[in-house]
């Protein structure tokens, strides 16, 4: 009766998805087709026009998106740097998922293979190995990369509202996207000195998702060409200081590749990690606990070995 459902499952290929993961590691061209779409729905600020309203609706969400990123998906989903109730994971999933960057499992499951093959031949994301392009967005367009490979997540496998929220990804992204536009109208609506619409939140919604799908991909990209390496671990991450301000302590990736299963990235005072400081605070309100934090007589013992031996890349 509702077997048109398997058709909005982000698990279901008829080939196997073991079949698919198999394929070529190459773009496929129809996977181009909704990054194009959704970039040129972008003009439509042109359109909608702009308002102070929308301009803080559109970089609030990209901060807390952000953070979703960092915070969940990767600190958490990725690494189980901290623990948390069941409860608060499956909001992080949900939080997670409003960046529209695919489900939590899938996330997780091709982060923990980027870190087995770091800038080998084997790593998804690579620019050492396939270029920029590949890196930043082309690999998110082959067919390959599209089955969740559930034996990476066993840890999260055993949660079945993971399994379904990553199944059926795309729904919390487009009920963002309707609450958004409601956002906008309700507020044309009540406060029309704001000269905001429906139609413009949304546009400047869009905006915001595209800004934080490019600043999460600078990391697979612009993380492991342009930087400095405090550490040698093997693979060619980098800290770099602008990517972490924009990403909220992500850019420390050098840092992130020595010590993946720490939830603190900026190790250095200096080092700004506001993720990091957000997860100190979430500690304190009993929301998490237990944060695999670095011993300070490792790093201490670690960075005066490589104060020295630091190296730039240009």
């Amino acid at each position: 009766m509702f077997e048109w459902v398997k058709f909005l499952d982000s698990d279901y290929f008829p080939a196997g998805a073991d079949a698919v993961r198999r394929l070529p590691k190459t773009s496929t061209p129809s996977r181009w087709i909704p990054f194009i779409l959704l970039h040129a729905a972008c003009l439509s600020v042109f359109v909608t026009g702009v308002s102070p309203a929308a301009v803080i609706m559109a970089v609030t969400l990209c901060v807390m998106r952000m953070f979703a990123i960092t915070a969940f998906y990767h600190r958490y989903f990725s690494h189980r740097t901290y623990k948390t109730s069941r409860l608060a994971q499956c909001l992080f999933a949900l939080a997670g998922l409003t960046a529209a960057q695919r489900g939590p499992l899938w996330w997780a499951a091709h982060h923990r293979h980027h870190h087995q093959n770091a800038d080998n031949e084997m790593d998804t994301h690579s620019p050492t190995q396939r270029g920029f392009i590949w890196a930043h967005i082309g690999w998110i367009t082959a067919d390959s990369n599209m089955p969740t490979d559930y034996s990476r997540i066993p840890d999260l496998l055993k949660y079945p509202e993971l399994v379904l929220l990553n199944r059926f990804d795309w729904v919390v992204p487009v009920l963002m996207g309707v609450s958004v536009y409601i956002a906008g109208a309700v507020l044309e609506h009540f406060y029309p000195a704001l000269h905001t619409s429906g139609p413009q939140f949304l546009s400047w919604g869009i905006v915001s998702t595209v800004m934080v799908f490019h600043v999460t991909g600078a990391i697979n990209s612009l993380a492991h060409q342009f930087g400095t390496q405090e550490f040698e671990t093997g693979d060619d991450s980098k800290n770099n200081f602008f990517l972490g301000l924009i990403t909220l302590g992500e850019g420390w990736h050098n840092n992130h590749h020595r010590y993946p299963g720490c939830v603190r990235q900026g190790l250095k005072w200096w080092q700004i990690d506001l993720t990091y400081y957000v997860l100190l605070l979430m500690e304190k309100l009993g929301i998490i606990w237990d944060l695999n934090k670095i011993p300070n007589a490792v790093m201490v013992k670690e960075f005066s070995a490589t104060s020295t031996s630091s190296t730039r890349v240009q």
